[in-house]
């Protein structure tokens, strides 16, 4: 059992659960959070609380930031505005059928290295972009790296919000891609449409994997088109829902549809005609 506050580098952007340690920030702070390149500045948007968890893995809390530490955040955003907007005019320029994603800048330290500026964009194949990284570095007086991201890297970059409503798993909780097939959404009855069942970043919808195993675990439910018997008389399966045990039928006598438990449409008669012969 130990003490966790969740943190965000971008409003929002993706949490971070940290340890805080002897520090007790609450909603809006700003904190120092330890990164590869030096504690980063981010905002506090779940105040450190007790959770029931082993809290030893979870990196710690670097401290609150300071007014020094807000400076050089302050001039790092303006640092990464100044080198997007330099980043596409160049590319204008050259011609590339190139497309900024996000920027990141890295300040100079102690230890005599120079700033460095990364720049992560898409595009449909390969780009020779050698001449505008030197340009790049000519125009912003430092070390320039570029690097292409795929379609669910960049959605994840960007952020957004998915046909459900609610802001891209990727961009929030996803930490791994994991495989989404054609196979998930067939196995679910979902209409094989692009525009239905493709994200954000024009791949197949990651969410497709959530409840997959529980549509590929249900060889017990009837299959659409199916006759089956119910409360009411003989009906046809139109759809199954295995999330809630229910499936979808339509009545053969009038007609209606309606939602039936999947114990109501497996009675005693389909028993009885599938049982084996003497």
């Amino acid at each position: 059992m130990g003490m966790l506050c969740a943190v965000s580098f971008n409003r929002y952007g993706r949490l971070y659960y940290l340890d805080p340690g002897e520090f007790r920030p609450q909603v809006g702070d700003r904190v120092l959070v330890p990164t590869d390149d030096g504690p980063e500045v981010a905002e506090c948007v779940w105040a450190a609380q007790w959770v029931g968890e082993d809290t030893d893995g979870f990196p710690k809390l670097a401290g609150l930031a300071g007014d020094e530490d807000l400076s050089r955040d302050e001039l790092l955003r303006r640092r990464k505005a100044e080198a997007k907007v330099a980043a596409k005019r160049l590319i204008r320029e050259h011609s590339l059928p190139m497309k900024v994603v996000a920027i990141d800048h890295v300040l100079a330290t102690a230890d005599g290295d120079g700033d460095r500026t990364t720049v992560y964009f898409t595009a449909p194949h390969r780009v020779d972009f050698r001449s505008l990284v030197r340009d790049l570095g000519a125009t912003l007086h430092c070390r320039v790296e570029l690097r292409q991201l795929s379609a669910r890297d960049s959605a994840r970059v960007q952020g957004g919000i998915g046909s459900c409503g609610r802001d891209l798993c990727c961009a929030t909780f996803l930490t791994d891609f994991e495989p989404v097939t054609i196979r998930m959404a067939k196995d679910q009855d979902l209409p094989l449409n692009p525009l239905r069942i493709s994200g954000a970043c024009g791949r197949l919808m990651c969410c497709l994997k959530y409840e997959h195993p529980l549509y590929s675990g249900s060889s017990d439910y009837p299959a659409s088109g199916q006759r089956v018997e119910t409360p009411e008389g003989t009906a046809k399966v139109v759809s199954r829902h295995p999330p809630s045990e229910t499936v979808t039928v339509r009545q053969i006598s009038d007609g209606s549809v309606k939602r039936c438990s999947l114990a109501a449409v497996c009675g005693s008669r389909q028993a009885y005609e599938d049982r084996p012969s003497a």
